[in-house]
């Protein structure tokens, strides 16, 4: 063989051997085929016919992937460059929200958005970002709870919440008129500029949200811009409302359901009130107060309340965007305008009554004419009949009261635990007063007695003092028990077994089980639970009260965390202690039937021999009667 024909053979060997490895562009596409194919062979993520029907149908695969070098090719590919084509795109794709292009890994790929190979304009119905498939596309992110927290996006379920609103069921129901996501957000007129809400040149700046809605809604951005919301925005005022601070964001609902912030029903309390019963922004304004509950009070109010939709509501006076205050001419409130408002619903108004009709005017409340001395009457004849019911029964009562001391007395508490008892009491209902006044801060109650300037100051300096006159009276009483009276008492106090018994007795009596009452002795198993609940109450309320009140000195030995549960203990246990005496101890000395209208001895030290045979006949027991005789606990008056 000749050299010649030795070189040829070589070269003919080579060039079989190295075609898979041929440089990029010296392949056609069916090389690309004998892997990338699902029509049988193995797997492939990639069909030789995905570019069939899309934009990019009749490309070749080395237009996009120009980075291929050799067949078979690296495992993983670079991402094609759509610079190469779309330009114009790439250069306005430099951040997307917070993320900045190259810079951060979050930041979506074009692939994530319009996908990898069978990409279709965004016009075609099955596009990736075609408007009624974007909700679906964006979400990929916007619903990954992972992703969200990872990027510390406080909104978690905006795509679920706009599907739920009219733009979301309008586009779910194939008008492709209706906003979707790149209506909203995409900034400068096109989708890959999507800027956060900082952003000055976002579509969802605080300031540009009026012109955004606009796209769509022109007439109502007029009206809206023409208006006082609207004016203040444009001045640059934050605290005034703009479309999403009464419609919402993306949970966006039609006005007649009843879940919506401008729905007839909710438009005053929901939308209109956080604003107008704002003190911060009616003094920033000069605002008059109380315009919720002037509403909600009138007849216009009460008949929204009770279900009734065409009854007026603040937009149907106010208008729903052309808000403008009453002497603006071009209000639907001006003077002026009355008669074309009110006439809305009342067909034949004058513009003298319209004139004089009291704007949030409530059913209760003053008026003139006929209606005013109708209302007059009912105030005179509330204050004299109702009043008289009042005074007659107070008067009643205290007949039933002096009838009570009038009868054979039996002593049941002598001149010093009289003393004792009304300084505990009177001690407590301050404590109690001045202790919830600081926690319903806000309720009429409150404000009637702290409610002026310095109430703050003089509620606790109150508390103090009536913390340290308990203390006093507690010490009182521990002398007391070192007496031998105060140690008979202690000893007739202490709980035991047949406390027990009495307590399982009261209950097969009340419920009918049986018709034997359980005999009482001196101090009955409520008495005694009543006292034991006293000492422990008083000491967990003294000993997290003086932690409070020196809290400064012992929170650096006892620590924030302790003196947050000391002051959750104190709490509660007021609580616990006003609402035990309210019902338990009320009950036992006032409300039960056996001692109505009370049991004198808080106020005497007495109470009724017949009273206090039916309360205690076990005191009455052979074995118990020179006891009582001797501590003159029935000494007869």
């Amino acid at each position: 063989m000749t050299r010649a024909r030795v070189f040829v053979s070589a070269l003919f060997f080579v060039l079989v051997a190295t075609a898979p490895f041929a440089l990029a562009g010296d392949f056609p596409d069916e090389v690309c085929a004998d892997c990338h194919t699902n029509t049988g062979g193995a797997p492939s993520e990639v069909s030789a016919v995905d570019l069939q029907g899309s934009i990019h149908e009749g490309f070749s695969c080395t237009d996009c992937h120009s980075d291929i070098q050799r067949v078979p090719h690296a495992v993983e590919l670079a991402e094609p460059d759509c610079g190469v084509c779309h330009e114009e795109s790439v250069a306005v794709y430099t951040q997307h929200g917070r993320g900045i292009v190259g810079e951060s890994p979050d930041v979506p790929t074009c692939q994530q958005c319009h996908g990898s190979h069978h990409i279709l304009s965004h016009t075609d119905s099955e596009s990736m970002v075609h408007a009624s498939n974007l909700p679906a596309t964006c979400g990929t992110c916007h619903e990954d709870q992972d992703f969200l927290s990872h990027l510390n996006i406080k909104f978690k379920h905006p795509i679920e919440v706009y599907q739920k609103g009219v733009h979301g069921k309008a586009t779910a129901g194939g008008v492709d008129t209706a906003a979707s996501c790149n209506d909203c957000h995409s900034s400068g007129g096109t989708a890959h500029r999507i800027l956060p809400p900082g952003n000055i040149e976002s579509t969802i700046n605080f300031f540009n949200i009026s012109k955004t809605c606009g796209k769509c809604h022109s007439t109502i951005q007029k009206e809206f811009e023409a208006g006082l919301h609207g004016e203040l925005v444009a001045r640059g005022e934050v605290d005034s409302p703009t479309c999403t601070t009464c419609h919402g964001e993306h949970g966006i609902l039609a006005t007649d359901d009843p879940r919506s912030p401008v729905s007839p029903f909710r438009v005053a309390e929901a939308t209109c009130s956080p604003c107008h019963d704002s003190a911060k922004l009616n003094e920033k304004y000069d605002l008059p107060s109380g315009r919720l509950q002037s509403y909600v009070d009138s007849y216009h109010g009460l008949k929204s309340r009770a279900g009734d939709r065409t009854v007026a509501n603040c937009s149907s006076c106010h208008s729903a965007h052309m808000v403008l205050p009453s002497d603006d001419p071009r209000s639907s409130v001006a003077p002026n305008n009355l008669v074309k408002t009110c006439g809305n619903c009342h067909s034949g108004m004058s513009a003298e009554k319209a004139a004089k009709t009291k704007i949030h005017e409530p059913v209760t409340g003053a008026a003139e004419g006929w209606p005013y001395y109708v209302r007059t009457i009912y105030l005179i004849m509330i204050l004299l009949i109702i009043g008289g019911m009042v005074v007659y029964c107070f008067l009643d009562w205290l007949r039933q009261v002096r009838n009570v001391l009038r009868k054979k007395q039996v002593r049941r508490m002598e001149a010093d635990e009289v003393v004792q008892h009304t300084v505990l009491a009177i001690s407590f209902s301050v404590l109690v007063i001045t202790g919830f006044s600081l926690r319903f801060y806000d309720a009429w109650w409150a404000k009637m007695i702290f409610g002026y300037e310095g109430g703050a100051y003089v509620r606790g300096m109150i508390h103090r003092v009536a913390a340290v006159v308990m203390i006093l009276g507690s010490l009182w009483h521990m002398g007391y028990l070192m007496t031998v009276r105060g140690r008979i008492f202690l000893k007739d106090i202490a709980p035991n077994w047949n406390d027990a018994k009495q307590v399982w007795g009261m209950f097969m009596y009340n419920l009918g089980r049986t018709d034997v009452h359980p005999q009482m002795r001196r101090f009955s198993f409520v008495e005694k639970a009543e006292y034991w609940a006293l000492i422990w109450g008083t000491v967990v309320m003294v000993l997290t009260g003086l932690a409070m009140w020196f809290e400064k000195a012992l929170t650096a030995y006892i620590g924030k965390g302790v003196m947050e549960i000391f002051l959750i203990i104190h709490y509660y246990e007021a609580w616990l202690a006003f609402l035990a005496i309210l019902i338990w101890h009320m009950y036992g000395v006032m409300f039960n039937p056996h001692v109505y209208p009370m049991n004198p001895s808080w106020l005497t030290g007495k109470m009724p021999k017949e009273m206090f045979e039916i309360e205690h006949p076990a005191a009455k027991s052979p074995g118990n009667v020179d006891k009582v005789k001797r501590l003159g606990l029935e000494r007869d008056v």
